[in-house]
Formats: C-alpha cells, structure tokens, sequence
C-alpha cells in the first residue's frame, strides 16, 4: 500500500494534473473526510520543504520555479558511469562572465535526479579546506560539492533500453550508460504491443514519476524497436532517444507535391544568368545534397571574380508554409552513420534545391572580386541562376591541384552516387581539352583561397580543423570500414569562400542595421584556459598565458607534433565556449572575425535559409523592381527567439550523430573480435592508470583500454611519478606517448567501452 505522500506526489506529477485546492486533491485520491486531516499535515510538510507552491489562490502544485533557495543553484546535472554527478549552474544562453563552476554531487547524494535533469542543488561547505579531486582523462580537482535538494525539470519522459528479466521481475537497462539505474516495469509480454516485447529486444519505456530514492524508478514499456545490437533496431533507439523522424508530416508532403519537377522560365526573371558560365560543384564522394558551387571569371587589370552560388531554398520555402514550420522545428539535418534525417524533404534537399550538374538551378550568390595579388577589393550580392558544368568530388579536385596526368585523374573511382545521363559525364568520359578547363579553375581556385587562409592565419584566425573518422555500413548497415577524412587543401578551398561569403553578408547586414541571425562565437573563461595550461603541463607541453591569441596560435601549432596531439587538441576545443545563434553580431573568436553568420548551407540548415531571407534587403532591387527597401523579415525579439531554439536544435543533432558514431564504432570492434585474422591497429598510450593505459588508435582516433594483464611478456607496475608503467623483468618502459600494436580482446556495448590487448 502506497503511503499518503507518495500518492500524492505522484498525482502531482501526472502530465494531465491541472492545479487543484485541497478538496479537490482529496476527491482526486479518493480520500474521505476522516483523513483529510492527514492530508492537510503531508501538504503543511511539502510547502514547507519547498516541492509545492500554492497558485491562483488556494490551488497546489509542485514548485517549478527555477529561482533556488538560498545557499543552493539550479543546474543541469551530468551523470558518470560511476554514479557521481556534476551540476553545471544554470544560464540565460545571452549572458556574459565567466562559465560558473560545476558541483560535484557523490552518488548517494543525486535524490531522484536522472541525466540531464534540472535540479536544484545545495553547495556544501568545504571541509579543511580541502577540494573534491576527480580524475578525468586529464586529471583535474573539483572544488565543490553538494547535494541534490529536488528536480526542478526532468529531462525526458521517456527512455530507450533493453529489456531484461530477473525471475518474475521486468526491468529496462537504459541504453545510456549514464542513466544509472535500472527502470522496472509490470510485465509487457501482457500488454497491448503486438508482437509482445521478448528478452533482449531494445524497447521504449515511458517513466513513471519517481519520487522516492529508496524505490527503483518505475516505467511502462510502450514500444519494441528490435533486437539489441542489430542494425534497425540501433536507429530507431538514436531517433527515439533524440526525438528524430526521417518521416515528413502529410501538410508537408502534399505542399511539396505541388512544386515543380524543374527551375520554371518564369523563376528565372530578374535573376544573374549563370547557366554558360565557369560554375562546379565541390562535395564529398557520397554527398547527396550540393548547397554550394563556385563560378571564377578574369576581369580587367588581373582581376578575378569569384561567385559563391548557394541553393535559393526561400524561393520554394515560403515562410509561414507547414514545410517552413517542419523545417523550423527540425531545425538542421542530422547525419548519423549510414543515413541522414534532412531537414528538407527529398525532393528539395537532393532534387530542386540541390545544384546537381547539367541543371538549372535558382541560387543566392555573393560575388567576391580579387585583384592580381588575391586581396579583396569588392563584394556585391546577386540572385542568380546556374548550370553547373561539373560535379566534383574533394578527391578529384585535390588530383587536379597536384596532378598534372590526366589519364591519372580520369582512373579515379566514381563517386559513390554519380549521376549519369542527362545529369552528368564522369571524368573518364571528358575530353583532355575539358579536363584541362577544369584543372586551371581548380588550381585558380586554389591560388586565391591559399592566400585567404594565409591571411586569415596571419591575423589570429585559429586552426581547429581535425581529422575525421568516417564510419561506413556494408548493405545489412553493420559497421564495417574505417576511413580517416583529413582537411586537405581541397577542404580549404571550399572552406576559405563559404567564410567569406558568410562573413560578406553579416558585415552587409550589420552595417546596414538589418535584424538578422549571426554566429557568434564568445571569448573563453580565463579560469578555463588557466585549468588547460595546467592540464597541458601533465603532458609535458609548456605554453604561456593563454589569454593572449598568439599563445593559443602557438599552442595549436606545436600540437601538432604531439603524440598526442589529436587528443590535446579537442580538450582544447572543451576549454573553449560554444557556438552559438543570436540576433546580436557579437563577433567569432575562433576566427577572429567580427562579422560572421550562416549563409552557405540552406539545405541542411534553417539558420541560413533565415538569413537568405534577410538577404533579399541586400539586393539593389526588391520586390517588383521598384527599388524601395523591403520590409523587415523577421523581429528582434523573433530573430531572438530562433537564435536560441537552432543553437538547441543543433546541439541535438550533436549528440545524435555522436551517439550514432559511438555504437557503430562498438559495432565495428566487436566485429572484429570474430575474425580469424586480426587486425593489427597501431595505437598510442594516452593516459597512465595503476590498472592499465588508455589508448589512442592513429588511423580510427578511437579511444581504449589495455589492462595490466593484458601484458604477457612481463610483470608491470606503475612508477612512483604516475607517468608510467615499467616492467619488473625486462624493464621495458610505457609512457605517455608510448606506441603500441594491438588487437580487438573485448567489447561492452552497453558501456561503450573497447578493450585491446598488445601484439
């Protein structure tokens, strides 16, 4: 039998509970007039604790106002593995100062937090004055730590996990290994999901209000997604867990019916004509959706102007449409292992929008003119209409920059979807005089972005692009090949114009007090970059105060050479802040620009199709020719309010396609472990443990653990500095920076770990 507050709680938890006075409370429980008494003194005891507030009068309901009591914060709390937590403070995105800092929160003192909740959070004392050392990947002391007091907001009303069973007794193990306990459930073999959920299939669960630590959390399994671990079942756990569909709404799928096959004679009134023009495409071997092309002309005196054409998605786009509200909603694409969840449907995102080649395409262009020596002397804005003579992919273009054999360049593979036909001719089937047309604009191209970039470089810009690791699926989509994607000088050459378009239109619309979305990107806390250098020092890497921008420039530099500077590299990226949407252009630090925004990817991203919007202001001429100004777009505030909901959309898809990359990459390793022959990875030694060391493969970037007793060749222990491991016989020496060879020896995939073992 439950217990009076228990019960109450729990209707105050319920979505459909609408405030109600202590009468009707007692209606809703069923509770006669003789222990209404006893409800009075359980409702006395929880305003008094803070969990429920009396509204519109006389009416109760739980207290979720976030202003915390005195002595405590709200914030995000974060699990670990281990069952301890940090709560982040929370904050408006907009405000300044410096990051606060977490709390660290024992496990016995998280209450009924879950990850990703907002709690409240008591800050307690610190004892000796001592702090709360934590070790992380590279060490590090948190200094205090407090208690959760109750949740403010949960996370998430459901789960994805696998279900499990223990004599009589159901339960779902949460897929995220940082959802800490398990979830009980009635039997759902009993329930109404035909066919019935069986041991070991991955399920949605939709969580009971849990309001007792002492009790497991309680849920109802309300769906089966597939067998753990197989492929489909994987995906549809990432779409449910992050609230992902690939499927459109019927509004906007009968909106799209209506649009045209192909650009129409009447779109292309007023517009720059293109179509005979020098115009290609740049993309990657399987990219389905072409944003952007580039078009180069010679102009008198030396001079080249370079056009950066990007999909015109607002002309088919209408704001206020069901297909501009879904697309708003979604807010950017999310690319997972193997698949995509587009923004825009099909039929706009790899057909009308998309400046496949051989046709014609609607776009929005930005015209940057460069004198003989490659400086910028002129910007202006056009809406265009192009053709594009070839579609090109990042290895063949990078063939084109250093490769003087055509014949060479005509054998490389074919993309993996080229377009054949009426489309497009592969590169084999082009005659020298057209491959060599293609190989002098590429290698033009080129010249003018070098010099960009040196000069970007040259004034602070910092260089954070890192390798990739690209995960391909076999037909079955299990994970089976690994490719490192490294930033070669065909990357830059697309990167340097997309960043000078977008910075052209910010600084257009900045001058010219036009409300607009702008990517921003804030200076770094100084206690971070303080607790950074003092985390690099444990690696041996010396750098001066990183405050300074050329010290960061310098840092970056000397990373690397490091042997692990790959890993250093992205603590680096964790120091700084992230990113953002606003309607203020308050400047980008990474690049050390003040004017910056998202224009070059309308396809895949609803920011930039709002700026396309607003760049239809830029243009001399709007509406109908008439050349008066055209009227605001969008609000301040509403400008705003999108700002916020796309930085949030975004970090959504973030952790999506990480999460998509975490499983396939354990998918791929377990493979591994069945194979007759293995494969030998080379890897180096990241961190040193008493149990073991932490790994880095080389090609993959991927993280791991060699155990002490993984070594067969002798008996390790660890030196008394804590750097490494040193063997009692042969007295063979592992350090920071060690290399190793290993193979695949076990894989958790519910704990997302790989264990290797030494060759």
């Amino acid at each position: 039998m439950k217990k009076l507050n228990e019960r109450l709680l729990e209707l105050l938890h319920r979505q459909d509970y609408k405030p109600l006075d202590d009468a009707g409370i007692a209606r809703a429980l069923g509770i006669d007039k003789k222990r209404r008494g006893a409800l009075a003194h359980e409702i006395r005891l929880l305003a008094s604790a803070g969990t429920i507030d009396r509204v519109k009068g006389d009416r109760i309901a739980l207290h979720t106002s976030t202003g915390a009591s005195r002595g405590a914060i709200i914030g995000r709390i974060s699990f670990r593995q281990s069952g301890h937590a940090l709560v982040t403070p929370d904050r408006k995105p907009n405000e300044g100062g410096p990051s606060p800092d977490p709390i660290f929160i024992p496990a016995e003192d998280t209450d009924v937090a879950m990850h990703g909740d907002l709690v409240e959070a008591a800050v307690l004392a610190r004892s000796g004055g001592g702090k709360i050392r934590g070790k992380g990947v590279f060490g590090g002391e948190r200094e205090r730590r407090g208690r959760v007091l109750r949740v403010v907001e949960r996370a998430r009303d459901t789960l994805v996990g696998q279900l499990r069973k223990i004599r009589t007794a159901w339960y779902v193990a949460p897929d995220d290994p940082r959802f800490v306990h398990d979830i009980s459930v009635p039997d759902p073999t009993k329930g109404r999901l035909k066919p019935p959920p069986a041991v070991g299939d991955k399920v949605v669960v939709r969580l009971a209000p849990w309001t007792a630590r002492h009790k497991a959390p309680e849920g109802e399994v309300i769906e089966r997604l597939g067998i753990t671990f197989e492929p489909s079942a994987e995906l549809l756990g990432v779409y449910r867990k992050f609230d992902l569909d690939p499927a459109f709404p019927d509004a906007v799928l009968r909106e799209v019916a209506e649009l045209p096959d192909a650009v129409n004679a009447s779109e292309i009134h007023g517009r720059e004509d293109y179509r005979q023009r020098n115009v290609i495409t740049i993309d990657p071997d399987d990219a389905k959706d072409f944003d952007d092309a580039l078009s180069i002309e010679s102009r008198s005196h030396g001079e080249i102007q370079v056009g950066v054409h990007i999909a015109d998605v607002s002309a088919y786009v209408r704001r206020g449409t069901a297909l501009d509200r879904e697309a708003q909603r979604r807010g950017n694409s999310t690319y997972l292992v193997g698949t995509v969840v587009p923004m825009l449907p099909e039929k706009l995102s790899n057909g009308l929008c998309s400046l496949v080649e051989a046709q014609d395409r609607l776009c929005k262009a930005v015209f940057l003119t460069f004198d003989r020596h490659g400086k910028l002397k002129g910007t202006r804005f056009a809406n265009t209409v192009i053709r594009s003579r070839k579609r090109l992919t990042y290895r063949q273009a990078y063939a084109f920059l250093f490769t003087d054999d055509l014949d060479r360049i005509r054998a490389l593979p074919l993309p993996a979807r080229h377009q054949t036909g009426s489309t497009g001719r592969a590169l084999n089937s082009l005659k020298d005089r057209e491959l060599s047309e293609l190989k002098e604009w590429i290698r033009a191209l080129w010249k003018i972005a070098k010099r960009l970039r040196e000069d970007r470089m040259a004034a602070g810009s910092l260089d954070l692009d890192m390798p990739e690791t690209k995960i391909f699926v076999d037909e079955e989509g299990y994970a089976d090949r690994l490719e490192r994607i490294e930033h070669d000088e065909s990357h830059q050459l697309i990167e340097e114009f997309m960043l000078a378009a977008n910075e052209a239109v910010a600084r257009a619309t900045r001058q010219r007090h036009l409300v607009s979305l702008y990517r921003v990107h804030d200076k770094p806390d100084e206690d971070k970059l303080s607790e950074l250098r003092d985390q690099l020092a444990v690696f041996q890497v010396k750098t001066g105060d990183l405050t300074r921008r050329d010290e960061v420039v310098k840092l970056l530099e000397s990373l690397r050479s490091h042997p692990q500077g790959y890993t250093l590299r992205t603590q680096l990226l964790r120091s700084l802040k992230k990113a953002a949407y606003r309607a203020s252009p308050d400047g980008h630090y990474g690049l050390n620009k003040r004017d910056y925004t998202h224009f070059t990817s309308p396809i895949r991203r609803y920011s930039d199709l709002v700026v396309h919007r607003v760049f239809e202001s830029l243009l001399p001429h709007t509406g109908e020719g008439s050349g008066a100004p055209a009227k605001p777009t969008y609000s301040a505030a509403q400008m705003e309010s999108l700002g916020e909901h796309l930085s949030l959309t975004e970090t959504n898809s973030q952790e999506a396609e990480r999460e998509s990359q975490k499983i396939k990459l354990a998918e791929f390793f377990e493979r591994e472990l069945i194979k007759k022959d293995k494969t030998i990875f080379k890897a180096i030694i990241t961190d040193v443990r008493a149990q073991g060391l932490f790994i880095e493969l080389t090609e993959s970037m991927t993280f791991g653990f060699v155990s002490l007793n993984a070594f067969a060749d002798d008996t390790y222990s660890v030196t008394p500095d804590g750097a490494s491991l040193i063997g009692r016989r042969h007295k063979r020496k592992l350090t920071l920076g060690s290399k190793l060879e290993v193979v695949v020896s076990a894989v958790d995939r519910f704990k997302r770990q790989i264990d290797f073992k030494p060759v």
